[in-house]
């Protein structure tokens, strides 16, 4: 029968080491738990191998502890309603005095989605051998973000980790409702510049054709405007493929540049600079900082771990790397609005002085939640806005284009007409 080598904690709160006799992994577990022992790392030593003293080298390899290691990355990537459920839920079950490792079983069993089960069948694992919660779920960052692991890390260190994956599970609510919110208002004018190009193509492709054969046939000299659209009409018909593989490589090129940190800087500082999406992008950043560590701090993290996690969240890198010239303020002893000044491209003048005036009444975690309302309900406003504009604009366009097009074919009728006559 195998023998495992286990690190469990004990009722009165002590750590305990030892070995246990058992058939499998499940009933070394119900074994412990039996004893009143809540494992911590459990490791088979193989059949019945002695235990090594310490300074003492082993005899051979095989007798070595084998730890179960398992990778978290997986091709098949888990729902975010799988993510924001097993949050919920492993929140309600630590705060109800369920153990961890017996939480991820039983949310392991109850997980709907196959990927979901696999990802917290090997959380469980990692964990019961004695890594962190944090460090097991950083296994996977295609699973868990960057900002999700911090926010686990701190509350494990805090010890309030029910308390800080509830508010995760909040969070995740909010953010999939404002994402609903933003797809939904570029739903319509996306539609619409996809009938545009449609109907652009169709013309240039089956429309032109006829009238160039027509003006073929007479000789006559055409306007500019009626040889530019003959000639894009040509350049689509004969050396469509050619322009398409070209746009696919060249936007591969400009997606690898992107990805690069040089690229994304250059491209996120551009993004901030245009007008109107540039003021958008600042203000949902903002909220998305001001909720978070208004959430952490409400669980009891201390403000520095807190800014730490919740500059993670922004985003920008840009405005990440301001946030982070705060911080270095805040360490030094100074308020954090008068730290947070030097960011007026994401905090404006109003933003500084309520969260000053949150600092001095003691009520800062609760002024930075009531902010980020407050953002994100003007932020939805300004997107309908937005999108409002963007309808008539895109129709506007969709019928200059038709209307280019049809000037451009009729213009040279009536200068036929005339080289007729």
């Amino acid at each position: 029968m195998p023998v495992y080598q286990y690190r469990a904690l004990q009722a009165n709160g002590g750590i305990t080491e030892g070995q246990i006799e058992a058939s499998g992994r499940q009933e070394a577990f119900r074994l412990m738990e039996r004893r009143g022992l809540r494992p911590i790392s459990l490791a088979e030593r193989g059949n019945g191998a002695p235990k090594t003293k310490p300074g003492q080298s082993s005899p051979a390899t095989a007798e070595q502890p084998r730890r179960f290691s398992l990778s978290l990355g997986s091709s098949k990537r888990v729902p975010s309603r799988a993510l924001e459920n097993f949050t919920r839920l492993l929140s309600s079950l630590l705060a109800a005095g369920v153990p961890l490792s017996r939480a991820l079983v039983i949310l392991q069993k109850e997980a709907a989605h196959p990927a979901a089960q696999a990802k917290w069948k090997e959380l469980h694992d990692l964990v019961v051998d004695g890594m962190s919660l944090a460090n097991a779920m950083a296994q996977s960052p295609d699973t868990f973000p960057r900002v999700y692991v911090a926010m686990v890390e701190a509350g494990e260190t805090g010890g309030f980790l029910d308390v800080v994956l509830g508010q995760i599970a909040d969070f995740q609510a909010r953010e999939k409702e404002m994402r609903a919110k933003l797809l939904s208002a570029l739903l319509y004018p996306s539609i619409l510049l996809f009938l545009a190009l449609n109907v652009l193509t169709f013309l240039l492709v089956f429309f032109i054709p006829r009238f160039e054969a027509i003006f073929a046939g007479v000789g006559a000299k055409l306007p500019l405007l009626t040889r530019l659209i003959v000639g894009a009409s040509e350049t689509l018909r004969f050396y469509g493929p050619v322009v398409l593989l070209g746009a696919i490589v060249a936007g591969y090129l400009v997606r690898t540049w992107v990805v690069s940190p040089a690229g994304r800087r250059a491209w996120e500082g551009f993004i901030l600079r245009v007008p109107v999406l540039g003021k958008l992008i600042a203000q949902y950043a903002m909220a998305r900082f001001c909720r978070m560590l208004g959430t952490l701090l409400s669980a009891g993290v201390p403000l520095i771990n807190g800014l730490n996690v919740a500059r993670r969240s922004i985003g920008n890198q840009i405005l990440v790397d301001a946030v982070s010239e705060s911080i270095d303020l805040v360490k030094e002893g100074k308020p954090l609005g008068a730290s947070l000044a030097n960011c007026r491209m994401l905090f404006p003048g109003s933003v500084l002085e309520m969260i000053s005036v949150g600092e001095e009444s003691g009520r800062l975690d609760q002024e930075l939640v009531r902010i980020a309302e407050v953002t994100e309900a003007d932020l939805d406003r300004r997107l309908k806005t937005a999108v409002a504009m963007a309808e008539p604009l895109l129709l506007f366009m969709i019928a200059g284009f038709i209307g280019t097009i049809f000037i451009g074919m009729v213009i040279p009728i009536f200068t036929l007409q005339e080289y007729i006559k």
